[in-house]
């Protein structure tokens, strides 16, 4: 075959190739997007020193170039995947139907038995991301742990105005911030023994026990 063939049909393959790398590429800030998600599975999955960013780029469909692209560095991913798991349960957490009750405790208390439900499934897919990382970097990256710091705290200030108006009605003299931060250890604390247990029981203890800790606390629900 003559030379200048062989080159001809060497550059309709690239060209060829190249198409089909275009069919395959994701929208723009798509691929952000996916290695977000695919950190959240996998993180939670593996841990975040088990999770490379071969891996990541695997589970997302994307290349190593899209990976440094979008983060700097595997740290600067697991930030902005603290900070995705944040917003993304905060909208599930907000539209959830533990928020319609009138009384402040049975909103609170409905919070609660919302948790319950979320525990279902595998392991993965019910623990907390920023529990698991901050659990794995509190000490080697401080960026991550504030990152993690954050998505935790600031869920935890949610429940805030709950417990305040709870504990107006009836009179308790206590801290609303700390007993809301209180939630969060338990339910990081369930998470944890699950983990240690390989099955979801000691988690769905955790929350049985401290829904009871709040009626007693507290009264009997519907009370106003």
């Amino acid at each position: 075959m003559a030379v200048s063939e062989q080159n001809r049909r060497k550059a309709i393959g690239r060209e060829a190739g190249t198409a089909g790398i275009r069919a395959r590429r994701l929208p723009r800030g798509a691929a952000r997007l996916a290695l977000l998600d695919a950190a959240i599975k996998l993180i939670r999955e593996k841990g975040y020193t088990a999770t490379s960013v071969d891996d990541l780029c695997c589970a997302a469909g994307v290349t190593k170039g899209a990976f440094f692209h979008y983060f700097d560095s595997k740290e600067a991913l697991g930030v902005a995947a603290a900070r995705h798991w944040g917003e993304t349960t905060s909208a599930l957490f907000a539209a959830a139907p533990y928020h319609t009750p009138d009384n402040p405790l049975d909103r609170v208390l409905a919070y609660i038995d919302f948790r319950r439900q979320l525990i279902a499934g595998e392991l993965a897919e019910f623990t907390c991301l920023a529990g698991t990382m901050v659990q794995e970097n509190y000490d080697s990256s401080a960026p991550i742990r504030e990152a993690c710091r954050d998505a935790i705290f600031y869920h935890a200030a949610t429940l805030e105005a709950d417990i305040a108006a709870a504990a107006r009605i009836r009179g308790l003299n206590l801290d609303p911030a700390s007993l809301a931060r209180h939630t969060q250890a338990v339910l990081q604390g369930g998470f944890i023994l699950a983990k240690a247990a390989g099955e979801a029981g000691p988690a769905l203890e955790s929350i049985d026990h401290l829904k009871r800790y709040f009626e007693l606390l507290f009264g009997p629900a519907g009370q106003h």
